[in-house]
Formats: C-alpha cells, sequence, structure tokens
C-alpha cells in the first residue's frame, strides 16, 4: 500500500540523436548596408587626419632638431672668434 511505484525503464532510441547545428545568421538582400558603409568611411578619414597630424609633426620635430643644431653651431663659431 505505501509502496512506491517505480516508473517503467525507457527504451533507448535505436538512432543515434545528432543536436541540431546553429549557423549565424546572414544578412538578407532586403536589408541596407548603408549604416555600415558610412561608419567604414568615418573610420576612414579618422585614420587618414590621425596620420596626416602624425606624420606633420615628424616633419616639424625634424626641421626644429636640424635648426637647433645650425644655430648651435653659429653660435659655437662666434665665441670661437
Amino acid at each position: 500500500m505505501f509502496r512506491p511505484k517505480l516508473p517503467d525503464v525507457p527504451t533507448p532510441p535505436t538512432a543515434p540523436v545528432i543536436p541540431q547545428q546553429t549557423h549565424p545568421s546572414v544578412p538578407s538582400a532586403g536589408r541596407s548596408l548603408t549604416p555600415w558603409v558610412g561608419v567604414v568611411t568615418a573610420a576612414v578619414v579618422v585614420g587618414v587626419v590621425l596620420t596626416a597630424l602624425l606624420a606633420a609633426l615628424a616633419v616639424t620635430a625634424i626641421s626644429v632638431a636640424i635648426a637647433a643644431v645650425v644655430l648651435r653651431s653659429l653660435v659655437s663659431g662666434a665665441h670661437r672668434r
């Protein structure tokens, strides 16, 4: 009367169960890529501007260094006379 009734043991499936694979979603042909074009364009423009600024800074530093060497040689030449 108070004995628990055990469930029947299920039979294992005969075919192996293969899990479903999910593939990443690919943008459909109806989807607009215009926002991505704007982001890529902005990134390219920022990269070009930063590269130009870095090149200008390097040229300025080299020019100042050359001017300093020339002025130093002129000043030291004036003291020797």
